[in-house]
Formats: structure tokens, sequence, C-alpha cells
């Protein structure tokens, strides 16, 4: 028993810290369940846009790090191949000066944007998203993007990033437009951060850099009413999000078409 509890707050630390060599499992995480979603030289494990047609010009490997490209044609996320219900998560990323990503989970749909129409005008990005779903794009596009509708893991430069600035809810570590974080654990931008994302059925746990910034359910009544807020005009969505049909997802890395890098991505499965 003294072991044990010896080793746990070692295994902590190692997903609490950036990692000494990237990309890799201590023996310790092998034996807690712990696997890699990324091997720091392939996208195997992950659906790779690049290989799609037309290919997508998203996502590439940069030396032991998945980069998201910033203007891309195409913006899209990148998936895990596996989908995931309760889980622990840990990953380490870093932003590009004035940045914006995230990590999405419990997805519940992801479309191309419809191309606007003059003669159905709708209000707002939110309109437009939800006139995706009722003129749907069914073939892959040369240009356009891909939104992810689902729950987001905020990313994002604080000290010069428009929306983050705007909004508490938008800064790094946020339960996205639901859960402002309660402290700034964020390192400078460039830096690396070491993130963490627990979820079991409907409570959910952000950390970051070893400090928990977000504790919260769902479909908590606070943050429920981001979500009223900011789909107010586009019903498809806002319900989607209300309901939370669909348990089994893949996870994403977000394009947001800034400059961002992810590596040491790790899962354990919680039963």
């Amino acid at each position: 028993m003294m072991r044990s509890a010896c080793l746990l707050p070692l295994l902590a630390a190692s997903l609490w810290a950036a990692d000494p060599v990237p990309n890799t499992l201590t023996s310790q995480e092998q034996h807690a369940g712990w696997v890699l979603l990324f091997d720091g030289k392939t996208m195997q494990g992950w659906d790779d846009p690049r290989a799609k047609t037309p290919p997508g010009d998203a996502w590439t490997i940069d030396g032991d790090s998945l980069k998201a490209n910033p203007h891309p044609r195409i913006t899209e996320d990148l998936f895990t191949s596996r989908n995931f219900r309760d889980f622990e998560l840990a990953f380490e990323w870093k932003i590009s000066p004035a940045g914006n990503s995230g990590v999405k989970y419990r997805i519940q749909k992801h479309l191309f944007l419809a191309p606007v129409d003059p003669a159905h005008p709708v209000r707002g990005f939110e309109g437009i998203v939800d006139r995706s779903f009722e003129f749907p794009v069914l073939t892959r596009p040369e240009y356009g993007q891909d939104y992810v509708i689902g729950f987001e893991y905020q990313l994002t430069d604080d000290s010069k990033n428009g929306d983050a600035l705007g909004n508490a809810k938008h800064t790094a570590g946020a339960l996205y437009d639901m859960a402002a974080p309660s402290s700034d654990a964020t390192k400078p931008v460039g830096e690396w951060n070491a993130s963490r994302i627990v979820v079991r059925a409907n409570h959910v746990e952000h950390w970051m850099n070893g400090v928990k910034v977000v504790d919260s359910s769902l479909d908590a009544p606070a943050a429920m009413e981001g979500i009223r807020r900011r789909w107010a005009n586009a019903p498809h969505v806002r319900d989607l999000l209300a309901d939370q049909p669909v348990k089994d997802c893949p996870i994403s890395l977000q394009n947001h078409g800034d400059a961002a890098w992810f590596r040491s991505i790790k899962i354990r499965v919680l039963q």
C-alpha cells in the first residue's frame, strides 16, 4: 500500500508537467492504462485529412508535434480514429502569438459550412452553421470549413487574442462559452503547456499546468445558459449540445486558422 501510494504523486507529476521525453509513456503510465494517441512521427491513429480527396492542408507533422497550419484551404479539425466516452486525456500544446485553437470532445456532429446565399440571409456565424443543417454540403470541397459541434477546451494567447480579451469564457483552459477558468495558469505564448481533460458521464474537469481551472457538468444550468445565449438563433446546434445524444465520440484538435502545436497526447479510458 505504501509503495502504490508513493507512485501516485509521481504519476500525477508526469501528467501535469511537460514530458522530459515527448511522445512517450513512463512505465507507471503504462501500468495505469495510458496509451499514446500520437507517436511523434506519423498520423497513425488519426483521420489524416492529407489522405482525402481533395487532400487537406490544415495539418502536418512539425518535428515532434502535430501542427495546425495557419490559413489552410480547408479549415478542419484533426480527429482521432477511435471513439471515447469517459476518459482522461493529457496533452501538451503551444500557440502562436494572438492564436486560437482548442480540443473538442463529446462531439455531436461536424459538417462543412454551406456557402453564403444572398437569397437566404442569416444572422452571423451561428446562422451560417445552423443553415448548413438544412443545406448540407454533400461532397468534400476544394475550399471551405468543416465545423465541429461539441464541447471545447479552449487554447489561446490570452494576452493578444481578441476573442479571449473580450470574454473570460473564451480564455485558455475554459469550457468554451460555458465556464471560465478559475485562474490563469498558462505559460507565456510560445512555451509548452501541459493540459488535462477528465470526462466522466456529464462531469468534466479542465486542468492547466497542474491547476484545476474548470469543474463543471456539461448540463449544469450555468453552463447551459452559455449555450442558449450563444446559439439562440441556431436551434439545430443548441439542441444537439443540450441533449447530447451521442456519447461515444472522437476527440479532435482544432484548426482555427492559426498555428498551434500538439504533442505528448495520451489517454486513459475510465470505467
